[in-house]
């Protein structure tokens, strides 16, 4: 593989590469990396689309820190999916044409899990910088799994938390 001076080997992200990896994937990994394309789109257009206060009414109870505990998954298989849709949902974020952060993948998780009855919590973030304006974030767990979001880094303060 080719190599650059400052990044080393380089992966082949042309498009017939793109396809090529894909296609080597197994069935349930393809699945579910065109679901969280389809879900990532879908919560694309949301934040654009619909006020915010809209979507969080979707997300669950909204709960605020130190409020009761979320709940664990239950069994190995939850814990699995789990991990797996946090694996599709970030690796489709990566290349789709358009630009899907924290929020995004974050929402897109929580539908996939929510079709699968898996519990989750979203949570939400804020960092407050000296010199500019809030930084804002959102991340996923489920159970002990961390989804999508992580690592969260320390300046970051949970505000709120949805079940």
């Amino acid at each position: 593989m080719p190599e650059t001076a400052n990044s080393g080997p380089s992966r082949d992200a042309s498009p017939p590469g793109l396809v090529r990896r894909f296609g080597m994937l197994a069935r349930n990994r393809r699945a579910l990396l065109i679901e969280a394309v389809f879900w990532l789109a879908f919560a694309r257009i949301a934040l654009t689309a619909v006020p915010f206060r809209h979507l969080a009414a979707r997300f669950g109870t909204i709960h605020k820190p130190g409020d009761a505990a979320p709940k664990p998954l239950t069994s190995a298989d939850e814990t699995e999916l789990a991990q797996e849709v946090g694996w599709a949902v970030t690796r489709a974020a990566r290349y789709v044409p358009f630009r899907a952060v924290c929020l995004p993948q974050a929402i897109a998780a929580k539908a996939m899990l929510d079709r699968r009855r898996v519990a989750s919590v979203m949570h939400f973030g804020v960092a407050i910088k000296p010199d500019g304006p809030l930084d804002a974030h959102a991340w996923l767990d489920a159970g002990p799994v961390e989804v999508t979001g992580y690592p969260v880094q320390p300046a970051f303060v949970e505000v709120a938390y949805f079940l």
